[in-house]
């Protein structure tokens, strides 16, 4: 049974930097595609950053320029680098992996969201 663990969280100053990874258990990691979505407190879940199976990627505008969504098939691990971070980024992070779209065009995701991992952002 495939599942995924989100590690990487943690405090850190505006303007650092972290680095989260996805990793999955199973062997279908590299046929689909793969989100990292956030959590603020007191707002909905959003999308941050996607990476389709190629390695294409896609940005929420809050974090372009300075996250990085990556992938390593080999490793069944996904990462997200998170630079030059702002305290507006504090939230829990994440990841998933898109089966598809459901008939609104909205993706549909494999797993139920789990406990993701805490990302603060403070001085």
């Amino acid at each position: 049974q495939v599942q995924l663990v989100e590690s990487g969280g943690g405090l850190v100053q505006p303007g650092g930097s972290l680095r989260l990874s996805c990793a999955a258990s199973g062997s279908v990691f590299s046929i689909y595609d793969m989100v990292w979505h956030r959590q603020a407190p007191g707002k909905q879940r959003e999308l941050v950053a996607a990476i389709t199976r190629r390695g294409s990627t896609n940005y929420a505008a809050s974090v372009e320029g300075r996250f990085t969504i990556s992938r390593d098939n080999a490793k069944n691990t996904m990462y997200l680098q998170m630079n030059s971070l702002k305290p507006e980024d504090t939230g829990v992070y994440y990841c998933n992996v898109v089966l598809g779209k459901d008939i609104a065009g909205k993706d549909v995701y494999l797993f139920d969201w789990g406990q993701g991992t805490q990302v603060t952002v403070s001085s």
